[in-house]
């Protein structure tokens, strides 16, 4: 069962009611709370592009608690928050693991929290597959790029050498 509480404003126009994440969403907070599937990037990268397109100067708060997920779906929300022209802060509450680690990191500088109770884990990249040995060796490679991809995104944003990140 999947409850979304409704919050009810009132003004002298009369009661609005809004699902909790539009509430959110009218003050520039985007929450990606669950695991990072395709959907759930399609949804971020959608308000995303709409508060940017609203205004371009005001951050955007994205708030994270999540055990991360697909690593394409991640990278499209990384490249949705590297394209649009707001500050995009990252605040981690509970957990921001795997994916979710390297979105908090790549907010905008000096922009980056996590409250005091809330972790953080990253990994190595991880994947499986079975088949013929020249599938296994492609996705092998496959998945070295996916590390070194991701590795390069957390030097970038956090100032440490390439090298520091890959031990």
């Amino acid at each position: 069962m999947n409850l979304i509480p409704t919050v009810i404003e009132k003004s002298a126009y009369g009661e609005r009611a809004y699902d909790i994440y539009s509430r959110l969403l009218k003050d520039r907070i985007v929450f990606l709370g669950g695991p990072i599937v395709d959907q759930v990037a399609n949804n971020i990268i959608a308000q995303l592009l709409l508060l940017d397109h609203e205004d371009q100067k005001k951050d955007i708060k994205l708030y994270l608690n999540t055990p991360g997920g697909s690593v394409t779906a991640g990278l499209a929300i990384y490249d949705a928050m590297q394209l649009v022209k707001a500050p995009v802060s990252t605040i981690c509450v509970g957990m921001a693991a795997s994916m979710g680690a390297v979105l908090l990191g790549a907010g905008a500088k000096g922009k980056r929290f996590t409250l005091p109770n809330s972790e953080i884990l990253l990994h190595q990249v991880m994947g499986g597959v079975e088949g013929q040995a020249i599938e296994i060796e492609i996705t092998a490679k496959h998945i070295v790029q996916i590390k070194d991809k991701i590795n390069q995104i957390l030097a970038k944003h956090t100032g440490q050498k390439l090298d520091s990140i890959e031990r």
